[in-house]
């Protein structure tokens, strides 16, 4: 399918995408083509040798047979360096029109300037974590509000694509290509603000999007209904959902579409993907090969040719039914080339046609270089292509059917999980496993299910049928994957490895599949692979000294990691728990808290710590509380702490507590105020409190000075005045411009975290905002 001189050119244009983010990148691929060029002109040498008598014999000319694999070396690495530019050119930016220049100064979710956007819905609403209906919007005409009745005098005419979410009655009957008017408030994405939490303004970039629209209100402009493939898709969803019920029939839907294409629940996303079968939802190669086997397999009697149009009408419809995701573009792209060998009685190489789909793939975009379902779906199936043969070989003693079923799993591991370590920093540990037992339902729920949506494009009621005998493989599924997630030790968390880490685990990969001499020790790559992620974790994990004030409201929340020990002061609200502090201590590698405190600041919530305790044991629990025994949540708490053999301690006001790492107390609870001693760093974190009670504290000595002060920001500048601390950490900027001149004029350092992000210390770097250094790294790049 392709040569070797396309194999070359190819994996320098993907190398050049990949080294894009380094330094020279682009050089470093010219200098390996040149190298390249240089070994093969060598060879040549070699080669023009009277020794080599055996060339002489069979009459091959060496010359014009290596020279132009120095040339193909060179424009391999022409190519690499000229993927670099590319990729910058092909970078989204804002148009001159684009919808997110209108965005009001302050470019945050609160601005309360409202705004008409007229425009065209792209795509089917869906639900999101916050119960609002989310789509995309094409916009096209924008009107300012300038009261609540009426729109602006001018309408503008603009360009670009909204992230819109709205409440989700409103959502409701919104169909892609329909015209409406919004009204709401715009404002421009924010970045990821702590270690490991989702960067939305980075997500909403890759899809060329600059802004989101806070909808309040849809006027529709046009009902008249234009065919399209969702209606396809919605026929084939309601007829699974009708008589599987919900969550089995859309997940029966989302293996046959991919959850993209389907408005699973959250609930049953998160349980698939924590559990490591993700895959299972993502409509890709076996969705593909099934298809096409079923479409040869009742053509079999015919003429090559019908076998050809008809089975590339298949994937056509298929791709048109799952979206253009590149999973399933990868996918389409390998089964056309299987049909184009089966048309031409031509064997196809399928490690050729995979590395020639992602080449056309990154050609037509290539931001996909960075997409996480684009590569792990070319790394699972690279590992389906070379190393399951390997490992059915070696385990030749297992009927072909087992043996089949082990390797599968294995090798796609092998060949994701690095990637995997990388983003996330976990490792599910029951995967492979749970992947052997569950791939015969996964298998006939996928195979029910594409059988059910045929029939329920022509009959709906058919198709609900069929869908119907699918209930109790769906239903073991669902309970197979909830038994697995209940085990203790689920998932481990190692950290995020770096990226020589990265590089270096590829290489042994690699080399075991290549070379002859590793892939006969291939044991002994993985003893290194595994020490390359384990004993960095472990010396890291002993060696570390850092606390960081996490960027979580109007609650100050502090990890504090003290040579293997982790300490927790505070949950925040449910959000925070699971969307700030559980990522941030996987990326951490932490697997358990050994001390956590609870201090009840205003936004605290007995659901961020059960957030928390779901994922996380913790091994001794301090709650500062006047009578925390009588109420039902600290119950909870106690509950899930002990399930762990954890303690849980209510502790009174005024009591300190001394955990070896820090010193607390709790001064006043009204309002509250919160003492810790942190490696001879004196700290006071003190809730709302007004300027007359601060000079009475302060007199009665309530309010000792400290070094590091986080305060709310409306009595940041009076205490600042008062304790005059080194540090001052606030959680928003929302100061009057006067007040915050004055602060800046003192001696005091000032940092908040709704602006800057997560703020940490360690021994060497003293002080660091996350936002600034994660822009100084990027711009080092």
């Amino acid at each position: 399918m392709i040569q070797a001189s396309g194999v070359i050119i190819c994996l320098g244009y993907i190398l050049g995408l990949l080294l894009s983010v380094v330094p020279l990148g682009g050089v470093w691929i010219l200098l390996l083509g040149i190298l390249g060029a240089v070994l093969s002109v060598r060879q040549q040498k070699l080669a023009r040798k009277p020794e080599n008598v055996r060339a002489k014999v069979k009459g091959i000319d060496n010359n014009w047979q290596n020279l132009p694999r120095a040339r193909i070396w060179l424009i391999a690495g022409l190519v690499g360096l000229l993927a670099t530019f590319y990729l910058q050119v092909r970078v989204p930016q804002p148009g001159i029109k684009d919808i997110s220049k209108f965005v009001p100064p302050g470019n945050s979710n609160n601005q309360e300037q409202l705004v008409i956007v007229r425009g065209k819905v792209g795509s089917t609403p869906r639900l999101t974590r916050s119960q609002r209906g989310q789509f995309w919007l094409e916009a096209t005409q924008f009107d300012e509000v300038k009261n609540q009745k009426a729109p602006g005098d001018v309408s503008k005419g603009v360009t670009g694509k909204l992230y819109v979410t709205v409440p989700i009655l409103q959502a409701t009957g919104l169909y892609p290509g329909q015209q409406i008017a919004i009204t709401g408030v715009l404002y421009k994405p924010k970045t990821a603000s702590n270690p490991g939490a989702f960067d939305f303004q980075k997500f909403l970039q890759q899809e060329g999007v600059f802004a989101g629209l806070l909808g309040r209100q849809i006027n529709i402009l046009d009902n008249e209904r234009q065919w399209g493939w969702w209606q396809v898709r919605q026929q084939i969803v309601r007829s699974q959902v009708r008589s599987l019920n919900i969550p089995a029939g859309p997940l029966v839907s989302a293996m046959v579409l991919g959850s993209k294409a389907v408005d699973l629940p959250y609930d049953i996303r998160d349980l698939f993907v924590q559990a490591g079968l993700a895959h299972a939802l993502a409509a890709s190669g076996f969705q593909t090969s099934l298809i096409l086997g079923v479409v040869l397999q009742l053509t079999r009697r015919a003429k090559k040719g019908t076998q050809f149009i008809l089975g590339l009408l298949a994937l056509i419809i298929f791709l048109s039914l799952t979206g253009f995701q590149p999973a399933v573009l990868r996918a389409v792209i390998m089964g056309f080339a299987a049909l184009v060998g089966l048309a031409l009685k031509r064997k196809v190489k399928q490690l050729g046609s995979l590395l020639l789909a992602a080449t056309l793939l990154l050609l037509f975009n290539p931001l996909w270089i960075w997409d996480l379902g684009f590569q792990f779906s070319f790394l699972a199936t690279l590992g389906l292509i070379v190393t399951v043969p390997a490992i059915v070989q070696r385990l030749g003693w297992l009927p072909p059917a087992i043996a089949s079923l082990i390797a599968v799993p294995l090798a796609a591991t092998i060949w994701t999980l690095p990637v995997q370590l990388f983003v996330f920093g976990v490792v599910p540990s029951y995967s492979l496993l749970l992947n052997i037992i569950s791939t015969p339902l996964i298998s006939v729920i996928s195979i029910g299910g594409i059988i059910s949506a045929l029939i329920a494009v022509i009959w709906i009621e058919a198709g609900s049928f069929i869908a119907g005998l699918l209930y109790y493989p769906t239903d073991w599924l669902i309970k197979l994957v909830e038994l697995f997630s209940k085990l203790p030790g689920n998932s481990v968390a190692v950290g995020s490895i770096s990226i020589w880490q990265l590089l270096i685990i590829y290489g042994l990969i690699i080399s075991v599949w290549l070379v002859n001499w590793w892939r006969q020790r291939w044991w002994f790559a993985g003893v290194i692979a595994i020490g390359l992620v384990l004993v960095p974790a472990w010396y890291s994990a002993n060696n570390l000294l850092k606390i960081t004030v996490l960027s979580a409201g109007t609650e100050p929340v502090l990890v504090i990691q003290d040579r293997g020990t982790v300490t927790l002061i505070n949950s925040g609200d449910e959000s925070t728990g699971k969307f700030t502090i559980v990522p941030f201590l996987q990326q951490q590698g932490v697997n358990q808290i050994d001390w956590a405190i609870a201090s009840n600041f205003p936004g605290s919530d007995s659901h961020g710590w059960l957030e928390v305790l779901r994922r996380l044991p913790i091994k001794n629990f301090y709650g500062y509380s006047p009578s925390p025994e009588n109420t039902i949540e600290t119950q909870v708490i106690q509950q899930e702490v002990q399930k762990y053999q954890g303690s849980y301690q209510p502790l009174p006001v005024g009591q300190t507590l001394n955990t070896g790492a820090i010193v607390a107390q709790l001064i006043n609870d009204q309002l509250p105020i919160l003492r810790l001693q942190i490696q001879d760093q004196n700290w006071l974190l003190v809730g709302d409190i007004k300027s007359n009670e601060i000079e009475q504290l302060v007199k009665a000595g309530a309010l000792p000075r400290p070094q590091i002060l986080w305060c709310s920001p409306q009595s940041l500048k009076d205490l600042v005045a008062a304790l005059q601390p080194q540090i001052a950490i606030a959680a928003a900027a929302d100061i009057e411009p006067k007040a915050l001149t004055e602060l800046n004029q003192s001696q005091t350092k000032l940092f908040f975290t709704g602006r800057d992000g997560a703020i940490q210390w360690t021994p060497n770097n003293e002080f660091e905002a996350f936002i600034q250094a994660t822009e100084n790294k990027s711009s080092a790049l």
